[in-house]
């Protein structure tokens, strides 16, 4: 595999991942998965949605490889798989010197603010 192909599937993957993401709903199931495992029943209890359209969120999930799905007897348990997660955050690492840089003058203009008020005011001019 060249890598060209693989920087291209690890493309395709953040784009799914981006894409499962960018729903309020997906988000919200997620962050109940971070909890533990739980049932189709259980993720759409919150929602007033249909348990097809939560079934259809979980799919969505799947697909991205942020849910997997378990199977005991009956039971099919949904849980959470950071491993997509953390390659979002791997990427988003990249651009951390940017916002450090963006904290950083942020700082400088505050502590520069600060010390301005700290400072007695100069001598107003006699005034009629």
């Amino acid at each position: 595999m060249t890598a060209t192909t693989t920087a291209a599937r690890e493309s395709a993957r953040l784009d799914e991942t981006f894409a499962a993401l960018a729903n309020s709903t997906r988000r919200a199931i997620l962050a109940r998965l971070a909890d533990g495992e739980a049932s189709v029943n259980e993720l759409a209890a919150p929602f007033d949605l249909t348990l097809p359209a939560i079934s259809k969120h979980i799919k969505v999930l799947e697909h991205a490889g942020l849910v997997t799905r378990g199977r005991r007897a009956q039971f099919r348990p949904c849980t959470i798989d950071a491993t997509p997660l953390a390659e979002v955050a791997g990427w988003a690492e990249r651009y951390r010197h940017i916002w450090d840089d963006r904290f950083d003058r942020m700082d400088d203009v505050v502590r520069t603010l600060r010390s301005t008020e700290t400072r007695e005011p100069d001598e107003q001019e006699d005034q009629p």
